[in-house]
């Protein structure tokens, strides 16, 4: 596997994170959920409303 893709996907996991917590949500678990989704978490994550 290419580091440039795993250090991509880690980082889209943090900012997943950041957007969660932005929104009232669980960071851990939005940053876990997107370990298996990545850019699909980070559109439910746009796309949802803030708690």
């Amino acid at each position: 596997m290419d580091n440039q893709y795993v250090v991509g996907w880690g980082t889209l996991m943090l900012i997943n994170a950041g957007i969660a917590q932005g929104k009232n949500r669980s960071g851990f678990n939005w940053f876990l959920l997107s370990l298996f989704l990545g850019p699909i978490a980070t559109l439910a994550l746009v796309l949802v409303d803030k708690k």
